[in-house]
């Protein structure tokens, strides 16, 4: 069985009293789409810079591609390509002029520099942009020079923090295709997101909240930890009928969903159709429909970091 691509076990990274990364583990296993969600503030950024070796963990230990990031942060670097959606292009520089840039970096030889460069350019659809300044170019194809920067010394794991913020939906669809053909050849990726659809299309997924590890499975495995039972409910007017079902007993959340609510039941209601619609039994309320439906992954994200969407900027 081949070793881990990335392994971290019980990581600690404080910031004087603050406890930003608490007694965190995992592993990657090699060619894995990895995402890494949580909610801002929760330490994921600051996990991907200890991996990066740009911090140095407080306590435990990390290592990728087998090298300690405490001990040989420097050769951990050369191991890796690192993406953000801050990525630093240089915007008076052209498109071949950035990636003759960061092939230097990384050490890239002429020759190799020649052949990956022209790789990258036709796979990333970049051929007619090479001579254009990176200031001028569209935030998708930003993204796609970005992210062919960070591939030119070939490097076996990824690391790519919300690379696809602000790009559009096209455009991040073709950016996980790139990603499932990477896994393909055995490439490593770790990615963080904040939007659940690019959640699915990883392996395994790692929830943290505050720092520790809250769940970790495939997309499946997560939606399946939402406790009770989720329903539809259509009805008219919604918004009063959101206010009497959030104070009835036994509903534990209810939320907008398009022009519907979804409704979270507990677990011991033995009826929740039931319980729903005769909390919607006043004459004002016109209930359409009431019917289960299976949790996502934005269900399970709420549920097990209890209900907390946005926080404190890491």
């Amino acid at each position: 069985m081949a070793e881990p691509a990335v392994v971290v076990r019980g990581l600690v990274k404080r910031f004087g009293s603050f406890t930003a990364v608490d007694h965190l583990s995992f592993e990657i296993a090699p060619g894995e789409i990895f995402g890494f969600l949580g909610p801002n503030g929760s330490g994921k950024s600051t996990t991907i810079r200890v991996l990066c070796g740009l911090l140095l963990p407080s306590e435990g230990e990390a290592f990728v591609n087998g090298i300690s990031v405490a001990e040989r942060p420097e050769t951990v670097r050369a191991h890796i390509g690192y993406m953000s959606q801050l990525f630093s292009l240089y915007g008076d520089l052209t498109v071949q002029e950035n990636m003759e840039f960061y092939g230097g970096v990384y050490g890239v030889v002429r020759e190799r520099f020649r052949q990956r460069s022209a790789a990258l350019v036709e796979r990333l659809d970049l051929g007619q942009e090479c001579g254009r300044l990176a200031a001028t170019l569209s935030t998708g194809i930003r993204q796609r020079l970005a992210l062919a920067c960070a591939l030119l010394h070939e490097p076996p794991v990824l690391f790519l923090d919300e690379p696809t913020s602000g790009v559009d939906p096209v455009a991040r669809r073709r950016f996980f295709e790139l990603l499932g053909e990477l896994s393909v050849q055995g490439v490593t990726t770790l990615i963080t997101t904040h939007v659940m659809d690019e959640a699915e299309h990883c392996h395994r997924l790692i929830l943290i909240h505050e720092g520790r590890r809250v769940a970790l499975g495939r997309p499946d495995d997560l939606k399946a930890m939402v406790p009770g039972k989720l329903l539809q409910v259509r009805v008219e007017p919604s918004m009063q009928a959101a206010d009497v079902l959030s104070a009835t007993e036994g509903i534990v959340e209810v939320s907008l969903f398009g022009t519907a609510l979804h409704v979270a039941v507990a677990a011991q209601v033995a009826s929740p159709e039931g319980l729903v619609r005769e909390a919607l039994g006043a004459p004002e309320f016109t209930v359409e429909e009431v019917v289960p439906v299976r949790p996502t992954l934005e269900h399970a994200f709420l549920s097990l970091t209890g209900g907390r969407l946005e926080g404190a900027d890491e």
